[in-house]
């Protein structure tokens, strides 16, 4: 069997990263420009740092916008990526469409709370009697158009999952030119001040949406329609899990900023400095740390599907050389941003206005204590997304909340009662240390499971010749006796077994690991779901589901578990079989079987019924153990010889017909 994804096990690693992160850096640096270019002309027009203020209070809310979005959108195409890997046309148009309506309806209430709420709102992020009226301009021009900014973000990551990353690119690449062409002609030419900036961005959404929505009159993997907008609360409960962790990481971004603006408003309003220009200073600061670390990141995603894949082959040395070469070029790039920032400060200060001595003073100080230690951000950002390739979210997501909720908004309140507005400064170089600490732990003990040696046991299995007639697929719950009830009905049959087998053959075939494929369904894990999306995890779902198929173009067999029976819905000769039992009998069975006690065998029957039904609805869209799913359920607690011989007579009664 073909597998187009071999050669992220075998192409010379540094090509295959520069293959995937020079894209990657481009798209996460074009969506840096929206912000950094207004912060720039903003401050050289006549409003200066009081505009820069104004956009700084705003930018936290519009956080919020986007994180619905980027998390709606993200789940969609997760979602969407999935019914490819299973050729589901009919759920993927749904799951799009419903993400753009629920988006749509998010923006229309936030639109209204927006207007509502909107000095409240402003006041609460750090906006003075003074920065007020110029936040009102700016935030009443982007809420309007609030759904455009959502609908359009949203849209973007479902190009991406489309197959094409390059339009999604170019639809980001436009707004953000002509928001660049736009912010002079309006905040200089025109003298609209701090109104230009936010035309000048909208105007640049609207074309971003505009060329969004030409692409999607031409799809590759779905067609939108009418019924695409009628709410699917099954398929979008599904994207709200896969897109969760995406809006986590935006309303850290958010609780971050609102911390840090009130500490900054209420503690620089007590120094020399105002509350004005700390606000200014430390978003532009955040602004321009966010392009250094864009292209970290962009750095690491693009290594994503190398670690992903070569982690589920247990080709470790790889997984090893893919990260050490993406943190030696995060490093580089990191160390030439701190030289930067800490000895020629100024010279990027300049680009955004040079307004006052006193403003002066606090941008220095605060480029210099605040970016300090960026190399150690800029790590604990890639270490963060090498836990999520490798399917570790609970790893990735301590790395990533510790540095930046953990530890940075309590030292930013803690600090600034102690040191003044000067302690917030403070609060991001020791954040950084304390995180950098705890992404080392983390790293040194992935370091040694990835040095130990793996035993190469030969598991190599064929597919077996067999007549034409059944495929019987076999799901049940944990304990019910259905792997050995699936083995002796394919003994009575005569035909070929395939559980263990399974696993065997998807390995040789793509590549990965046999026990990586073998224990999809077995790893307790409390963000399970997430951790079914993660990069090997799909190439092992998508190289059984090509092994399934095989095996059922060979003829009549049995095959349990691993969803086969909707891998194979379109399979005339199906015939779908549900083994259930009463609690009590399955804690039995298991604790003849794996010698557990009583407490174990319950906790083991909880959390495999919860993983098994997780896959099956992630693969699915559907629920596990559902009747209508299946042809046939049966109380394997009348015994396994009545279950088997129920199972053939029904097999054979069906096959008469």
């Amino acid at each position: 069997m073909e597998n187009n994804n071999k050669y992220l096990g075998n192409e010379k690693v540094s090509k295959l990263l520069l293959k995937f992160s020079i894209p990657c850096i481009l798209s996460l640096l074009i969506s840096s420009l929206y912000n950094v270019v207004d912060q720039i002309f903003i401050g050289n027009s006549d409003i200066g740092y009081l505009g820069n203020a104004a956009t700084s209070i705003v930018f936290p809310i519009t956080i919020i916008a986007v994180a619905f979005a980027w998390a709606i959108g993200d789940g969609t195409a997760a979602f969407l990526s999935l019914c490819q890997g299973r050729k589901d046309t009919k759920n993927a148009h749904i799951a799009v469409g419903n993400g753009i309506l629920i988006n749509f309806i998010i923006s229309i209430i936030f639109v209204i709370l927006g207007f509502i709420f909107m000095e409240k709102l402003l006041f609460l992020f750090g906006a003075s009697e003074v920065t007020l009226p110029l936040a009102k301009t700016y935030f009443r021009i982007i809420l309007i158009f609030i759904p455009v900014y959502m609908i359009s973000n949203g849209m973007n990551a479902i190009i991406r999952a489309d197959g094409s990353p390059g339009i999604s690119m170019i639809t980001t690449l436009v707004g953000a030119i002509a928001n660049i062409i736009l912010d002079p002609i309006f905040i200089f030419a025109f003298k609209w001040g701090i109104a230009g900036a936010a035309w000048a961005t909208i105007i640049g959404q609207c074309l971003s949406l505009i060329l969004s929505i030409i692409y999607f009159t031409k799809t590759k993997s779905f067609k939108l329609n009418l019924s695409s907008f009628k709410i699917n609360l099954g398929i979008f409960s599904n994207v709200i899990k896969l897109g969760i962790s995406t809006f986590i990481t935006q309303m850290s971004i958010v609780v971050i900023s609102l911390i840090c603006n009130i500490m900054l408003a209420k503690y620089g309003a007590l120094s020399k400095y105002g509350a004005d220009i700390p606000i200014a200073v430390v978003g532009i600061c955040m602004k321009v740390f966010t392009i250094v670390i864009n292209i970290a990141v962009g750095i690491i995603l693009g290594a994503q599907p190398i670690l992903g894949y070569n982690y589920g082959a247990k080709q470790n040395a790889r997984v090893k050389q893919t990260f050490k070469l993406a943190l030696i070029a995060t490093i580089i790039v990191s160390l030439i941003s701190m030289v930067i920032f800490e000895f020629f400060p100024t010279i990027v200060i300049k680009m955004f206005g040079t307004s006052s001595e006193l403003y002066m003073e606090f941008a220095i100080k605060t480029f210099r204590i605040f970016l300090f230690f960026i190399v150690f951000t800029c790590i604990i950002k890639i270490s963060s997304i090498l836990f999520q390739a490798v399917g570790e979210p609970i790893k990735a997501s301590i790395i990533s909340l510790s540095r930046d909720i953990i530890f940075f908004v309590p030292l930013v309140i803690i600090l600034s009662k102690t040191m003044g507005v000067e302690g917030a400064l403070y609060a991001a170089p020791i954040s950084d240390l304390m995180g950098i600490i705890v992404t080392i732990i983390l790293l040194i003990n992935f370091n040694k499971t990835l040095n130990k040696v793996e035993n190469k046991i030969d598991y190599s299995e064929e597919i077996k010749e067999s007549t034409t007639g059944s495929i019987i697929t076999i799901s049940r719950m944990h304990g019910s006796r259905g792997k050995y009830i699936g083995e002796q009905v394919a003994k009575k049959l005569g035909i070929p077994y395939y559980y263990k087998e399974l696993t065997a053959i998807a390995a040789q075939e793509s590549g990965l690991d046999k026990e990586f494929i073998s224990q999809l369904n077995q790893k307790n894990n409390i963000l399970h779901d997430l951790y079914l999306t993660t990069e090997p995890v799909k190439f092992a779902i998508e190289a059984q589901e090509k092994v399934i198929k095989q095996i059922a173009s060979k003829g009549s067999c049995v095959i349990v578990g691993r969803a086969a029976d909707y891998v194979l819905r379109n399979n005339k000769n199906l015939i779908r079989i549900f083994i259930y039992a009463p609690e009590k009998y399955r804690i039995n069975s298991i604790m003849e079987m794996y010698k557990d006690t009583k407490n174990e065998a319950k906790k083991n029957i909880l959390i495999s019924d919860k993983n098994r039904a997780s896959y099956y609805n992630l693969i699915s869209n559907k629920t596990f153990g559902d009747i209508n799913n299946y042809d046939l359920c049966i109380d394997s607690s009348i015994g396994i010889e009545k279950t088997t011989e129920l199972i053939c007579n029904f097999i054979k009664t069906k096959n008469s017909k």
